[in-house]
């Protein structure tokens, strides 16, 4: 949720959702009492009743009636939801969350290349070799090197232009995002590599070649397996 012009009731979405993720709230408690909210934020009773429907909506609470709101089971949680993937990886609660969010990403990330081999166009490709592109000007600058490395990895699943892959940007995006805050290694050296593998993907998608292309990220998945287990 993007924190600039945002509603209050946004705001107490965004910080009560962060406090049940960090476990000030553990699943299975009850959240205060709609009164006490009221008295805390300095707001109405229907603007309450907007950020119970707000923390339902991430899976974050159930409501039993007359009795409030409660925390949900972990489980239960919107993985998919962008606020809940944030304050989950900013908190690390749940340490499994990782090489779980990295099954389904290996999972469908072969699949991804291939189809985009098959179906990418030339519009698609353009915004690809722009990522690429940012990628290698910025060859000596990690943070602004890994932004375009999230972007590269957006535009290759754009091109693969299924609606419901799609809803997996912010997911994957937010994965790659706690990879490599966890994984950069200054004068690790790879930069070099990471950027030989994505313009081999590139070259696989340009050329149509989507055996090329799968073997392209199952090539990245390894690399990027390998510098998780490298961690201390």
């Amino acid at each position: 949720m993007n924190q600039r012009a945002v509603s209050k009731t946004d705001r107490i979405i965004l910080t009560l959702g962060e406090e049940i993720v960090a476990g000030k709230y553990v699943p299975g408690a009850a959240l205060p009492a709609e009164a006490d909210l009221c008295q805390r934020f300095a707001t109405s009773r229907n603007v309450i009743r907007e950020v119970f429907r707000g923390l339902m909506a991430k899976k974050l609470i159930e409501m039993k009636r007359y009795c409030g709101a409660f925390v949900t089971p972990c489980g239960h949680w919107n993985y998919l939801d962008s606020d809940v993937l944030q304050w989950i990886l900013k908190h690390d609660q749940n340490p499994q969350l990782i090489a779980a969010m990295r099954e389904v990403h290996h999972l469908i990330e072969p699949k991804v290349a291939r189809w985009a081999a098959e179906r990418a166009t030339s519009s698609d490709l353009t915004q690809i070799e722009t990522a690429l592109n940012d990628m290698a000007a910025n060859y000596h600058d990690g943070a602004a090197f890994n932004r375009a490395d999230i972007r590269y990895h957006q535009a290759v699943l754009a091109s693969v232009h299924n609606p419901v892959l799609q809803q997996l940007s912010v997911a994957v995006s937010q994965l790659q995002q706690a990879v490599f805050e966890r994984t950069d290694m200054p004068g690790s050296g790879k930069m070099p590599r990471t950027l030989r593998q994505h313009q081999s993907l590139y070259e696989a998608i340009r050329h149509q070649n989507p055996d090329a292309a799968e073997q392209a990220a199952l090539t990245m998945i390894a690399s990027s397996t390998q510098r998780l287990k490298d961690i201390p």
